[in-house]
């Protein structure tokens, strides 16, 4: 199994842990302060872009500019969001923006990738 594949794995079941955790152990918390839409998305996108990473990784290794953006993505994206609804540090919000480009630029890595297969 190639490490992309582990990281891959260890990502989606931090998305099932994380969203099981914001929907049981943070609700109370959370629900208080009006964080919880950020913690929701957070891990929506953090799985959705699990997904996303190991089917690349097991069906398509040689795209590993989409693989290594969708991480990076992912890690910045949910990551910033996570911390932002415990800690209601807004400056964070700042920060966000750059994990949604980097995801946004692994989908158009994607494209490219694809489009020089067709040469």
């Amino acid at each position: 199994m190639s490490n992309a594949v582990r990281i891959s794995a260890i990502m989606g079941f931090l998305a099932v842990a994380c969203g099981a955790f914001g929907a049981h152990g943070l609700k109370g918390t959370l629900d208080a302060t009006g964080q919880l839409a950020n913690w929701n998305t957070a891990a929506h996108y953090h799985l959705i872009h699990s997904v996303a990473l190991l089917a690349v990784a097991l069906h398509a290794p040689f795209r590993v500019w989409a693989w290594r953006l969708w991480l990076a993505g992912t890690v910045v994206f949910s990551g910033t969001l996570y911390v932002l609804a415990v800690t209601g540090m807004k400056w964070l919000g700042a920060i966000t923006p750059i994990g949604g480009v980097l995801l946004l630029a692994g989908w158009l890595a994607l494209v490219a990738q694809a489009a020089s297969l067709r040469k």
